[in-house]
């Protein structure tokens, strides 16, 4: 018999926990945001892509033109190469000495 009621205990807890999943869910709206590049209103919903402080237009990715990006040749590469070399042995040697 008591088997039973734990049976029927356990099954009214969850129908009463699905309800209220339920009503909560219904009930709650989505904060509402001000952009923060045009000063419109917006629902900050959970799979909005972008900043959380922009609106959807606003956080839209830009477009890139390929034209516009550097390409860098052989030397440039050296010398970035060589001063992040110099970068990496200076902040070795600052971190690594022995205080005398």
């Amino acid at each position: 018999m008591t088997v039973g009621l734990r049976q029927y205990a356990a099954s009214a807890d969850t129908f009463h926990l699905r309800l209220w999943h339920r009503k909560i869910k219904n009930e709650m709206a989505f904060p509402i945001k001000v952009c923060t590049i045009c000063n419109e209103e917006f629902e900050l919903k959970p799979d909005k892509p972008g900043f959380a402080n922009r609106c959807p237009e606003c956080s839209a990715p830009e477009s890139t033109d390929s034209d516009t990006k550097h390409r860098m040749d052989a030397d440039e590469r050296r010398t970035i190469a060589e001063a992040n070399e110099a970068r990496r042995k200076a902040m070795r040697d600052l971190l690594y000495r022995k205080d005398s």
